[in-house]
Order: structure tokens, then sequence, then C-alpha cells
């Protein structure tokens, strides 16, 4: 992938305050504590990631792909379904809609995207922190993408973690049990594995 120019942060935070502040609105009207729970999470994860893009400059494309995998949480958790549609679990909400019935869920589309441009934004990072002995960047080699999958994938075991305490501490949640956090995990996995391919593929061999 070819160097990309600044991005415009100020479009990005605009929008991001904006989903933000709608679902809280939502939230603590509908008094559901799980997502004023996540909310916080957002907060401290947008932090994180300025605190990322001032060190290493992310792309226009990667932040702005993060803000659409929090759109995609937010309207998960807070956008019921309409009556009929198919859905899994005890809440009729965008999160436990059935796309393929008793086959592929929305939140595991969600998985697999959000995972997925974690492992682009862990090639980000490796790429801008590494060089070859010869100064040139660092090639997507199969090591180094299996290791940014690899990361990838940690940071999907890590939002189960917080998904877990939200279990623990919140009644009510639409977190899932055991077999739903299993086949979250293999969605991060299937997520992680397809953008460490785009990345061999889109990225030239002598870069």
């Amino acid at each position: 992938m070819s160097t990309s120019p600044p991005a415009k942060l100020l479009p990005v935070l605009l929008f991001n305050a904006a989903y933000i502040a709608l679902a809280a609105s939502v939230s603590v009207s509908r008094g559901n504590r799980e997502f004023v729970f996540y909310i916080v999470v957002m907060l401290v994860l947008i932090a994180v990631m300025s605190l990322v893009h001032s060190r290493v400059k992310l792309t226009t494309g990667l932040l702005w792909a993060f803000s659409m995998w929090g759109l995609a949480h937010m309207a998960g958790g807070l956008c019921p379904l309409p009556s009929g549609w198919p859905y899994n679990g005890d809440q009729e909400v965008l999160y436990s809609l059935w796309l393929i019935p008793n086959r592929l869920k929305y939140d595991q589309i969600v998985h697999a995207y959000g995972f997925g441009i974690t492992t682009w934004l862990c090639w980000h990072i490796l790429r801008q922190a590494l060089r070859q002995p010869d100064g040139g960047s660092v090639r997507p080699t199969f090591g180094m993408l299996a290791l940014c999958a690899a990361a990838g994938m940690g940071f999907g075991a890590l939002n189960e973690v917080i998904e877990f305490i939200a279990v623990l501490t919140i009644p009510n949640t639409n977190v899932g049990g055991y077999e739903n956090t299993g086949w979250d995990l293999v969605a991060n996995l299937v997520g992680s594995t397809i953008a460490a391919m785009i990345i061999r593929l889109r990225t030239h061999p002598t870069a």
C-alpha cells in the first residue's frame, strides 16, 4: 500500500461525535446500562486511537474504517428489528439479526470487519516502526502478516474480556453464551485472515 496523505481529522471527529451523542441519548432514555458501558469504552478507544495517530499518523482510510466500525457497533445494540425478522437471543436488535438463518449473524460480520481493520492497523504501525537492513520499508511477508493477524485476533480476545466484564456487572446483556463467544472468535479469525490477504495482494512487491 502506498503512503497516503495526512488524514483530515475534523470530519472524522464530527462523525464520531454525532453518532456517539445519539447513541448516548438513546441509551440513557431507555435505561440501557449495557450500552452506556460500551459508550464509555468507545470514548476510551477514541482517546487511544488519537494517541496512536499522534505517533504514527494513521491514514484517512483507517480512521474512517474505525469510525464505521463504531457506528455499526452502536447501531447493532440500539436499533430494534422490524416485527417478524429472524433473530437469535433475547433482544430483538440488529446485533441479533440472522442474515442467513442459523448460519450467519450481523454480529459476526461486525466482528470480522472490526478485527480485520485492526489487523490493518497493526500492519500500518509495524510498517511505520520497522525498516529493512537497507533502510527500505518492511515487506508484507507471511511472517509479518501472521504477526499482524495474530495481534488483530488478540485484540478480538480482549474485546471478549470486556464483554465478559459487562456480563458480570450489568444484568440482561445481549452478549450471548459460550457458543456465541466461540463464533465471535471464529469471525475475528476470518476477518484478520482476509485483511492479511488483502494487504499482501495490494502491497507492491518492491515496497
